[in-house]
């Protein structure tokens, strides 16, 4: 079953017992802002663990480049996939978190199909659930077949990853930007649209850099230059993930239940 947002009726008990078409089930409930905030640790602190680690112990390997000038920093594909334990370190926790961003990016359909009003186009919120989607998966693609293993793959997977998370960021912005005026939003949803917007300035320019150090790293082959465009990488990754994470404030107020026969459902407070 889809995850649903929908308010639950515990009959004012307090327990962990909710109503599901008037049929009493136990579940388990859970804030939606710690589940926000485990989902985007996983891969801040896996990427960090893979960055440290290589700088350690793959340095040479890691920062080696075809035209064998030094670097300092390893490209985000060297840092996650070609060694070990990075690339069991970083696929580990893509998969783990993989679960709680597909079900959020139902919510999101749902909480934006609800700002959509007949005046607007409510596929629009279907369309960024897609892209939500295809991103979310595409991340997990570049991570299970990494750069040494299978490239082609890896390279298909990435840029979809680039492309799909850089239109739905966009598409978020705009439906928030056409649907709701700022000073009658509530002091979290202000924070969460204006990180968002910052966010997706700093993406977008995080991989204009990154194409920019890219081609002249294989143009001139200046030493440096391929960690820069490594850095920039970074930046794109970090900044999507912080992209994400205003989740915690656009649901700051709901919880997460979770039952074995109904699946993950979301309530307001």
């Amino acid at each position: 079953m889809l995850p649903q947002y929908e308010r639950l009726d515990d009959g004012g008990s307090g327990d962990s017992t909710a109503f599901y078409g008037g049929i009493r089930r136990s579940t388990f409930r859970v804030r939606f802002s710690k589940v926000a905030a485990v989902t985007v640790l996983l891969p801040v602190v896996g990427f960090l663990f893979c960055l440290i680690w290589s700088l350690l112990y793959n340095f040479e390997q890691a920062n080696a480049t075809h035209c064998l000038v030094y670097n300092f920093l390893p490209s985000l594909s060297a840092a996650i996939g070609n060694y070990q334990p990075q690339r069991f370190v970083w696929q580990f926790s893509i998969l783990l978190h993989a679960p709680a961003r597909y079900a959020i990016a139902f919510l999101y359909k749902n909480h934006h199909l609800s700002l959509l009003s007949r005046k607007h186009r409510k596929e629009w919120a279907y369309l960024a659930c897609i892209l939500n989607i295809v991103e979310l998966s595409s991340l997990v693609g570049l991570s299970l077949w990494t750069s040494s293993n299978n490239y082609e793959i890896h390279k298909f997977c990435f840029g979809a990853f680039v492309i799909c998370s850089i239109i739905y960021m966009l598409m978020v912005v705009l439906i928030n930007r056409l649907t709701r005026a700022e000073d009658m939003l509530m002091l979290a949803e202000r924070k969460s649209l204006r990180y968002k917007r910052r966010l997706l300035v700093i993406n977008v320019a995080s991989i204009v850099c990154a194409v920019y150090f890219f081609v002249r790293h294989n143009k001139y082959c200046e030493p440096g230059i391929y960690s820069l465009f490594a850095l920039s990488e970074y930046i794109f990754v970090y900044s999507n993930i912080g992209f994400h994470m205003t989740a915690y404030w656009d649901f700051i107020n709901a919880n997460m239940y979770f039952h074995w026969r109904t699946g993950i459902h979301f309530s307001s407070v």
